[in-house]
């Protein structure tokens, strides 16, 4: 039977559609696929540029970091290709910030800004690294990020100045908080953390008062659990007659040593607004004299003096 099938000279017998077809003979030798046994072969990708974060799947951060920097030792320092393998130590450890930043988000600072500070941190622990050492990565810069935030939170963060005790008490007090909370199920009381601390309970109080004083509350600013009401609005007024308030003991102490009558002068007319000539009727007594004793009363008064007799 004869085969119907035209002969196209690209393959040999047996040879398909899918058959690969012969190299061109006009082609480079450098071209042509090479199946010498002596052919080089093609160089393995550099670790920097086998790193695709994009790509699907889990990512061993440890075997990545520790491949990172041993490349970063091989290259010299003035090498240009340093700065795109320090690079990919930082975005590959980036998760290790943003863990280390979740114990302060109790402080009302904005996490993002948290993160950035620990990327520094992050940075300057990846300049300082010595492989050699045999210590991982993650236990080496954990500490670097945490002081690094918490330099931050200490020197830029607070708008009220707070004793250095204080601040390293916190720490403390913080940590046996957190412990208490795993241990009991609940927010632990102040007696609680002072046995547990061995301090006085003073001293807890004080250090949770100036835990939370990082930021001062604007007056002008809504306050959201007080129904949008600024903390202005809720404030009290000044009293006018505040100021006068020391006068008026001042006057009630003097009144007390007035003899009875002239105590009773002075209560008609400026207590119960009565003229001299009204008074001078209700004490049975004449309009020159109500007015000489007034005249006396208040000299009395004016100076401080006791009432003589």
């Amino acid at each position: 039977m004869q085969d119907d099938t035209p002969d196209t000279g690209t393959g040999g017998p047996g040879a398909g559609p899918d058959s690969e077809p012969d190299p061109d003979p006009d082609a480079e030798p450098d071209a042509a696929p090479s199946t010498s046994p002596s052919a080089t072969p093609n160089p393995a990708p550099r670790p920097e540029a086998a790193v695709d974060f994009g790509a699907p799947g889990p990512i061993d951060v440890r075997t990545l970091t520790r491949v990172l920097f041993e490349r970063l030792a091989e290259l010299p320092a003035e090498a240009p290709e340093r700065e795109q393998v320090r690079a990919a130590l930082i975005e590959v450890n980036i998760p290790l910030v943003r863990y280390a930043a979740t114990r302060f988000r109790s402080r009302n600072e904005p996490m993002e800004d948290v993160v950035q500070v620990g990327t520094i941190g992050l940075i300057n622990a990846i300049d300082r690294f010595d492989p050699s050492r045999g210590v991982q990565f993650p236990t080496y810069a954990l500490p670097t990020i945490l002081g690094e935030i918490k330099r931050y939170f200490r020197d830029n963060v607070r708008t009220m100045h707070v004793p250095r005790r204080l601040q390293e008490l916190w720490v403390q007090v913080s940590g046996a908080m957190e412990e208490l909370t795993v241990t009991h199920g609940r927010t632990p009381k102040v007696p609680e953390i002072a046995a547990n601390l061995r301090i006085p309970e003073e001293d807890v109080r004080a250090c949770l008062d100036a835990g939370r004083a990082y930021n001062a509350a604007s007056l002008e600013a809504a306050q959201e659990h007080e129904g949008g009401l600024a903390l202005l609005d809720r404030l009290g007024y000044e009293d006018s007659a505040l100021t006068d308030v020391e006068h008026r003991d001042m006057v009630r102490h003097l009144l007390v040593q007035l003899p009875e009558r002239e105590r009773r002068i002075v209560m008609l007319r400026f207590f119960a607004n009565l003229t001299q000539s009204q008074i001078s009727n209700e004490l049975g007594m004449s309009q020159m004299h109500v007015s000489r004793l007034l005249t006396r009363i208040l000299t009395r008064l004016r100076t401080g003096n006791s009432w003589d007799e």
